[in-house]
């Protein structure tokens, strides 16, 4: 009896391991492996970070796959253009793929699906990037949490599903399918950018997964207290495996459920889900300002001066300096630091939080286009959920409170290092004498502060009140 030829189409599910399209399409019949990386006209193009750790995540599934005597066809251009075509010039049988629920991507393959179910080709879809589809956690008339405490307790009234086996092995379809390189997909970035990057990651399955098994023998019980401080690095730096499925979540869940002091860290994971939920439903969420009282706030749209300052750490305030160097040389940035620098941008500066959006969308390897939309419309109070508008961070009290001794910004603004602790978080307030030992000079060796931080909260403050009050 003739096998069925099923095409696996990969996406942000780079894995063996609870792989559910790859694992049925191997129990199915022999496997065509495909990835396309999308250059259709309307795909929001993926950042400039991200890229190069597809790039890298790319190299090791091949070799992955490799293994299991596979092969990955890569191709270049509009998904519903090649797809039909490499499924006729294969003649399989079936597609199979994991879903992806941005917008645009979920609405294509809707409609790639419907064609190829006219020319009899069977497509089968799977949850492989959540713990549970954005459908299934929503109240009775079928409408979306607004409030996340409301959707974590109705999330943890129904399990998770289990994960998939690990692949161990398959039978892969013989075709005259002729692939491109790696190479040739441009992923890489002409400009000496990665350095950092390379010694910092490792897009490798299996170290993901020991990545992850260490973080829960090592810090998990100590998660809640260390999450914040960024130079003790309690935190798992799991997002940017989980951005591209290089780690399943699912596994992580259960990996996880049965431990001691595990709630916090899952509670993390249930949020991701959440933000896909909010994306689902409100698919222009990663655009627009949820909040519709927002279309006549007073941005501040013409100050590139500041944009570019807070850019590239060189704002006078050392936190969030430090952050945004941090993210430029590593893709990554811990979650209390992402919130002081974007808090800086929308409150102090008065910019519009797409621009922070973009610019972190295009920085961080692990850009995801749920969890970076809800995040900024969070901290921006544009959003469902929000933190409330008059809460504006201090990033010298921030500093104080979660970088005390200054660890974390003489790593990343190494020109402060020999200042004391005492005024690392405010150099503008060092005595000249202080600076002097420290070999700063201010305006040529670190910036003063481009903004008055009280002026600037009296300013946001008066800003958001009328946006609330109308």
């Amino acid at each position: 009896m003739k096998k069925s030829r099923i095409i696996v189409l990969f996406r942000n599910d780079f894995r063996l391991h609870d792989n559910p399209a790859l694992y049925e399409a191997s129990r199915n019949g022999e496997i065509i492996p495909v990835y396309i990386h999308e250059y259709s006209n309307h795909s929001k193009s993926m950042g400039s970070a991200q890229k190069w750790w597809l790039h890298q995540s790319l190299k090791s599934f091949q070799t992955s796959l490799k293994n299991l005597d596979c092969q990955l066809y890569l191709f270049s251009g509009n998904t519903e253009v090649l797809l039909p075509d490499i499924v006729e010039s294969t003649s399989a049988d079936a597609v199979y793929w994991n879903r992806c629920y941005d917008p645009e991507t979920y609405c294509r393959d809707l409609k790639i699906a419907a064609r190829l179910k006219e020319q009899n080709v069977q497509v089968k879809s799977f949850e492989g990037h959540l713990l549970r589809p954005p459908w299934e956690v929503v109240k009775e008339e079928n409408a979306p949490y607004k409030v996340f405490s409301a959707f974590y307790k109705a999330f943890l009234k129904e399990d998770v599903p289990n994960p998939y086996p690990v692949l161990k092995e398959s039978v892969f379809a013989d075709t005259e399918l002729k692939g491109k390189s790696l190479s040739s997909l441009g992923l890489l970035p002409k400009k000496n950018w990665t350095e950092t990057m390379e010694e910092t990651w490792v897009p490798v399955e299996n170290h993901a997964i020991e990545q992850f098994k260490d973080f829960c023998e090592t810090k998990l019980a100590g998660y809640q207290e260390t999450r914040d401080i960024p130079s003790s690095e309690g935190f798992s730096m799991m997002s940017p495996y989980l951005a591209l499925g290089i780690i399943s979540v699912r596994s992580m869940y259960h990996f996880l459920k049965d431990k001691p002091n595990s709630a916090p860290y899952i509670r993390q994971l249930i949020w991701r889900d959440y933000a896909y939920q909010l994306l689902f439903h409100f698919p222009s969420m990663h655009e627009i300002s949820l909040d519709d009282r927002f279309k006549s706030f007073e941005w501040r749209t013409n100050e590139e001066g500041d944009f570019d300052a807070w850019k590239h750490g060189r704002t006078g305030f050392p936190i969030v300096d430090a952050g945004m160097r941090e993210l430029w040389a590593t893709g990554y940035l811990p979650n209390r630091v992402r919130m002081i620098s974007a808090s800086f941008l929308v409150k102090d500066l008065l910019i519009p939080w797409q621009k922070g959006s973009e610019w972190f969308w295009d920085t961080l390897i692990d850009a995801d286009l749920a969890n970076n939309s809800m995040g900024w419309q969070w901290v921006a109070g544009t959003g469902i959920d929000p933190a409330p508008y008059f809460r504006i961070f201090n990033p010298v009290l921030q500093g104080e409170k979660f970088d005390k001794e200054g660890l974390y910004i003489k790593k990343w603004v190494p020109e402060l290092k020999d200042l004391p602790a005492k005024y690392i978080h405010d150099p503008s307030k060092a005595p000249d004498h202080v600076l002097k030992e420290a070999g700063i000079e201010l305006g040529a060796d670190y910036p003063f502060p481009i903004v008055d931080h009280k002026a600037a909260r009296k300013r946001a403050l008066e800003h958001f009140g009328k946006i609330k009050k109308g």
